[in-house]
């Protein structure tokens, strides 16, 4: 597999770095599509292996374990994403344009980037979506957290609040509002398709609807507020 983008990602993560050999990109490719297709649970290093066309013990010479796994292609998600958005405001001097670029990274359906033929970013994203949780809603958070295998996702967190502090730079709460949005769109993502009560964006809308539904909420927040007296 020819390699373009290389994703420089924290050496805690892995044993051996999969994004140097063809068949650490398999293993990275093909977990993207097994766990997109039967669920993290039911995900195993020997299902893994098979699709792989490797052994369980080829897997495990690369990760520890499968929540290693995920916890790589989560935080590999976040710096591509992080990379995307730096990339798509580029040149770009508006903050009010910045975050109307950013909302549609969020919101509209993710392209697969062909610059990185071993990952498939629209699965992955689907995986985030669905899943993405799963990586920091555990028992050994602080642990992990202490590792710094959640900087990728803080790092995309500050630079969207920057860029919000930029429009209004009397905003209180920078970092809740960005983590906030990126949750916001994922969640209406995931309800719309699977649970559409909690949502107003039926399946055969597109998505822009959400785009819409998030600028309101985001420039709502923005607005300056009056002193209190």
């Amino acid at each position: 597999m020819e390699l373009h983008l290389q994703i420089k990602m924290n050496g805690r993560l892995f044993l051996k770095d999969p994004q140097l050999t063809v068949l650490g990109q398999q293993i990275l490719q093909s977990g993207v599509l097994l766990i997109h297709e039967i669920g993290f649970e039911q995900f195993t290093f020997k299902k893994l292996a098979e699709t792989a066309g490797t052994t369980e013990a080829g897997v495990y010479r690369y990760f520890e374990n499968k929540h290693r796994l995920l916890l790589y292609l989560v935080s590999w998600y976040w710096n591509w994403l992080d990379y995307q958005i730096s990339y798509c405001i580029n040149n770009i001097s508006q903050p009010e344009l910045k975050i109307r670029r950013i909302i549609r990274l969020l919101a509209l359906p993710v392209k697969d980037d062909q610059s990185t033929s071993y990952i498939n970013e629209s699965v992955l994203h689907e995986i985030v979506v669905e899943q993405g949780t799963k990586a920091y809603l555990t028992k050994q958070v602080t642990e992990d957290n202490q590792h710094q295998f959640f900087k990728p996702y803080k790092d995309l967190c500050s630079r969207i609040g920057g860029i919000l502090l930029e429009y209004n730079t009397e905003l209180k709460f920078p970092r809740s509002l960005s983590s906030s949005l990126i949750e916001i769109a994922h969640l209406q993502k995931y309800f719309k398709y699977n649970l559409p009560s909690l949502t107003d964006f039926g399946t055969t809308d597109n998505d822009t609807g959400i785009v819409d539904f998030l600028e309101e909420v985001v420039f709502s927040s923005l607005i300056k507020k009056p002193a209190k007296p």
